[in-house]
């Protein structure tokens, strides 16, 4: 599975192992110009990983309702699943305080100001991804 933090300015991406036990922060990329662009790049990786499932987090608000950053991320999302086909099943996994728990995570290992957010989209991704291997999503 390819667990994916979509943010406005970098998306996180992290891997499961093939067995779908464990998950591990891959890669960020910087947002380009063109949604179309981050969502073929979110797809090669899965592809090129042999991904079976792309895992996107739904950022809901603490309520648990859909704001407006959640109503985006589901725009993106049915994008990105026609981008993928059917054989590259998209679906969404709530998100709520996991860039809090990648940053604790960070901090905790030591990882520092700049460096730390240059890793945090990428630690973000796998927790979300470790979230759905380890229970029910959104």
């Amino acid at each position: 599975m390819l667990g994916v933090d979509l943010g406005s300015v970098r998306i996180g991406l992290a891997l499961s192992d093939p067995l779908g036990i464990t998950a591990q922060p891959l890669v960020v990329l910087p947002r380009s110009d063109a949604r179309i662009e981050d969502h073929r790049a979110i797809v090669e990786i899965a592809r090129e990983h042999d991904a079976v499932r792309i895992v996107v987090g739904l950022p809901r608000s603490l309520s648990g309702k859909l704001g407006p950053a959640a109503k985006a991320v589901l725009q993106e999302v049915d994008e990105l699943g026609e981008l993928a086909g059917s054989d590259l099943p998209v679906e969404t996994y709530d998100e709520r305080l996991t860039t809090v728990i990648a940053q604790q995570a960070l901090a905790e290992a030591g990882v520092k100001g700049r460096d730390r957010k240059q890793h945090v989209d990428k630690v973000a991704a796998a927790v979300i991804l470790r979230g759905w291997l380890e229970g029910p999503g959104s």
